[in-house]
């Protein structure tokens, strides 16, 4: 077995594709209507599905915004600087929710931006 992706509901598809792509460096991989459900599904990520977990994209066509809950967590990225790569996030237009810095109790450098439905990405320094 292996996780192949991680679905997100996502108010404006374009936005958000714009966001993973030009703002956190992803790759649109495929994108399909599906006019019979009213929806449009996109994948986006590092690599291809067949080698790597990728996101899912849902958008409902007659859904504009989600409620995020209190279940949610956050989509973790591993990065080389973590200071820079908030600092390169926030140059493109990307929302950061806490500055770089050591974690609560820990020594690993974390950071954590918001996506344009407000999903938290957390970026982790390589060790």
């Amino acid at each position: 077995m292996r996780m192949l992706h991680t679905m997100l509901r996502v108010g404006d598809l374009q936005r958000s594709i714009s966001f993973y792509t030009e703002v956190l460096g992803m790759q649109l991989l495929r994108q399909k209507d599906y006019p019979e459900g009213k929806f449009t599904l996109a994948f986006v990520g590092y690599g291809g599905e067949s080698d790597h977990t990728v996101l899912e994209l849902t958008h409902n066509w007659d859904t504009s915004s989600y409620t995020l809950g209190d279940g949610y967590g956050h989509i973790a990225l591993e990065v080389d600087d973590v200071y820079k790569a908030a600092e390169d996030i926030r140059q493109r237009g990307g929302k950061i929710l806490r500055e770089a810095g050591p974690m609560n109790a820990g020594s690993t450098i974390i950071a954590f931006v918001a996506d344009p439905d407000g999903y938290p990405i957390e970026l982790i320094g390589k060790k």
